[in-house]
Formats: structure tokens, sequence, C-alpha cells
């Protein structure tokens, strides 16, 4: 089989002024090469939705730059996105298989400049897994238009199909891995066992591999290597416990941090109300943290609606949807994960909403609250009445958040016309005085901050008024 190849492979790109990320050395979080905090805070898109799609032949960089600035300007620091997003026929990244698409080189080009001017970063996965096996008949890699596989059901053990993904890494690394705009490598999308005829005995060696082909180049061309994961469809853990799937997921030694598409099944994936999903984000992230070892950074990177679009042909309720996307992201923050998640938008069309964006730009406004770079967290338990706790904490922070049990509108949304009367809280902390910042996550605003000792191993505080949902960081004073 033909490798890839093209005009410009052999030459990266100038490395943008945009400082590289990397796993912070003393805590589960990001940093950039200066040591300065970075989080995560976007969501999945894609070359063909509406707000990139002006890339392509360059119809429109100017609309795409404003909306990049714009995303920019809402606290968006991260998109995750595929590098062939398979769902058209003319998006494919190399056609034939080993030769890339000019224009799509041409696209990507110019998203990386343009991301590196406005501070964005990307997270980048090579390859549409899902689109690329629903539409495996038209795609270059299959035998029948001159690829080299019969059939996705060995995408991962087909030598020549590896070749081509390990050479489509390699394009990539050569041309825009200098910049700083690439946060990080998903290796593979939804590493699945189908794409190994029905095993995971292949996943420890496939993502060793790739990863050591990826880290070995970007070694040798920078002097340095951007962060490494793979991704898993989540509820996959649950309905094939048989798979030897947590291991290489969640500890595999060669990658940087752990990433599962959190789609849980009945709660996050078909949500009847706004209060039940962010529960089930709370066990999921709480059950992957459990599983990793080496406080490696845990992140959600696709959540959303996805059998209530998907199957059901359903687009949430605007306000609806804008309290259960703003739920689902401090619950993974608060469980214990980095950022907000990242939301696949499984809406018509597919973009997120303006109250979305809002929600990003309230997280991000209370980062700073955090000193994350030495935020050695791990979940506890916050008790408040009348409220679902999520927290975590270590011996000098802790970020809580609040969440109203009880009384729902009818459309299953929290009624924020109740408000709470004053709330004791209680967590466990060690023994000390600490400053409580509350943080309307609505408004992005902090309400004035307050003292409190904890004894006997707890910190309790007591809130103002809370209509649905409060966040809190915490910090011990010396």
């Amino acid at each position: 089989m033909a490798r890839i190849s093209g005009a410009g492979q052999e030459s990266a790109m100038e490395p943008r002024a945009l400082p590289w990320i990397t796993v912070a050395p003393d805590a589960p979080y990001f940093v950039t090469e200066d040591g300065e905090p970075w989080t995560p805070i976007g969501q999945n898109d894609a070359i063909t939705w509406p707000e990139l799609a002006p890339l392509f032949h360059r119809r429109d960089v100017a609309a795409v730059e404003r909306h990049l600035r714009w995303l920019a300007d809402h606290g968006v620091t991260c998109l995750r996105l595929m590098l062939e997003y398979a769902q058209v026929r003319h998006r494919y990244f190399d056609r034939p298989a080993g030769r890339p698409v000019p224009a799509m080189v041409q696209l990507w080009d110019d998203l990386f400049d343009l991301c590196g001017r406005v501070g964005l970063r990307i997270l980048l996965t090579p390859v549409d897994t899902f689109w690329t096996w629903f539409h495996w008949r038209h795609h270059p890699w299959n035998s029948a238009n001159g690829g080299p596989l019969a059939h996705p059901s060995r995408l991962l053990l087909c030598p020549a199909t590896r070749t081509l993904s390990k050479d489509r890494l390699s394009f990539a690394a050569r041309r825009w891995g200098g910049s700083g705009a690439l946060f990080a490598w998903d290796l593979w999308n939804e590493i699945h066992y189908g794409q190994a005829e029905d095993s995971a005995d292949c996943f420890p060696e496939f993502i060793a591999d790739l990863s050591q082909h990826v880290r070995t180049l970007e070694l040798e061309l920078y002097g340095r290597a951007h962060p490494q994961t793979v991704s898993l469809f989540g509820p996959e853990l649950v309905q094939r416990p048989d798979m030897p799937m947590r291991d290489p997921i969640y500890r595999h030694p060669d990658l940087d941090f752990a990433s599962i598409h959190i789609y849980a099944t009945g709660t996050i994936d078909a949500p009847r109300d706004t209060v039940t999903p962010a529960l089930a984000m709370r066990r999921i992230v709480r059950e992957s943290l459990a599983e990793i070892r080496d406080d490696r950074p845990f992140l959600d990177t696709e959540h959303g609606p996805i059998h209530s679009f998907k199957d059901h042909r359903r687009t949430l309720p605007e306000p609806f949807d804008d309290e259960y996307f703003r739920h689902l992201s401090w619950a993974h923050l608060a469980s214990g994960g980095v950022g907000g998640g990242m939301r696949w938008p499984n809406r018509h069309p597919h973009v997120l909403t303006a109250g979305m964006r809002q929600a990003q730009r309230a997280m991000t406004g209370f980062l700073p609250l955090i000193d994350w770079p030495r935020f050695r967290r791990r979940t506890i338990d916050a008790r408040a009445r009348g409220f679902h706790g999520f927290a975590c904490a270590d011996d000098r922070q802790a970020l809580v958040w609040l969440l109203r049990r009880g009384r729902r509108l009818s459309d299953g949304r929290v009624d924020q016309a109740i408000v709470t009367d004053r709330t004791d809280v209680s967590l466990p902390m060690p023994t000390g005085r600490y400053r409580i910042t509350p943080w309307d996550t609505i408004t992005g605003r902090a309400a004035p901050a307050s003292d409190a000792e904890a004894t006997n191993g707890a910190l309790r505080f007591r809130t103002t008024e809370i209509a649905g949902d409060r966040a809190f960081a915490i910090h011990r004073l010396p």
C-alpha cells in the first residue's frame, strides 16, 4: 500500500508562540510549559459542521476566525476535532489511501494557524471510527476502493491499515505538531473490540505502537512531545465487563491522561430531567478515578444526549438542554475531572447554544479560584440538607458544588424560583481555618467570601440563599 505522502510532509510548521501543554508534575491537571495552569474548556466540533465548514476550499476563512475569537472571548480553550470526519464523502483526509487531499491539508493549515492566533488549542484524533465504520463502503481504506482492508472489523489488526494510521499521525505531527495550538493526541477515537474481531486483547499493543511512534517522532522533531490519550465509548465498560479494557484505557504506561466518553444509558444519553444525569456523571468520574493508579488527569471527551438525538431524532428544548449541559459540566469538574467535559452537540444544527457558551464562560471565570497545579484532589462527600453534594479536595483546597434535590418543573428542570434558605455544609478537611468563596454558575460571579474553622476532621460552613445550585472554592488560610 502507498504510504501517506505529499507536498510539505517533511517540513514542519513553524512553532507558534502559544506555549505547549503538559501534565502538571504535582497534580492530575494540565499546565503550560511555563508552569501556568491550563484547563480544557470546550466541546467536540467537526470540519463539516456549520461553524468550521467555511474553511473548506477557503470559502470564508475570516468568518471562521471571527467565530474562534468569539469562542475564546467566551472562555473556550480547546476543541476536540477529528482529522478526518467521514460522515460525508468529500472530507476524507487521504484519497486514494495514503495520499493526503490538498484541500484538506490547506483546511488544517488554516485551522491551526487561526487557533494559534486566537489562543485556542486542539485535541486531535486522526480517525473518525464511527462514520468510518458505517460508511465503510465509501472509505478509501476499503479494499473495494483500492485500500488494504476488506472490513473495518480488522481496523486494529491489519498491518497495512496500521501503517496508514501511523503515517497519518506522522503527517500531522510533522506539519502541525510544532504548534502550541495542538493540545494533545487522542491517538484512536473510541477504540473498540469490534475493530479487532470481537477482542480487546490487542488494545495494549496497538496503543503502545501508535503512542511510541508519535512520541519518538515528536522528540526527534521538537525535543518534546504532546500529551497522549486513547478514548473509549464508556458504556462498553458496563456492557462488556468480560473484556480487558480498563487497564489499557485507565493505566496504559504510554498514555499521559485517561479519557472515556460518558454516555450513561438512560440518564446522560436520554435525559428526562437535569439532575439525574449529573448524578450519573459524578458516579462515573469517581469510578474512573478509582481505576487510575498514578494520578494522571482524567477527562470526559464526549458526552451528551446521543440516544435522544440519534435514535429518537429529538433535539432537546434549549432551556432544558442548557441546564442539562451546565449541570453535567459542574458535576464533572467538582467530582475530580479536568474541566467540564466535552459535549458532542447532538443538536440540529450541530452547534452549542448561547446558554451553553455562557455556562462555559462562567466555568472559566471560576477556574482561577483553585490552584490547579498543586491540587492533588481526591473525591470526598460534601453534605448539605436538601442538596446533592459534589466535591473533591486535598489537604489545602476543596471544590464543592451543591445541586438542589426535590421539586422540579414539569419538564425536569430545577425550579429556579424556589430559593433555599441558608444551608449548613459539611465536608472532611484537616483542622484549620479556611476561606470559602461562593460562585454563581449561571452569572459567573463570585459572592462575598467568608471564613470558617475545621475541627475534628470536618469543615462546616453556612451558605447564603441558593436557588438551584452553587459552587464553592475553598482554601486553607496560613
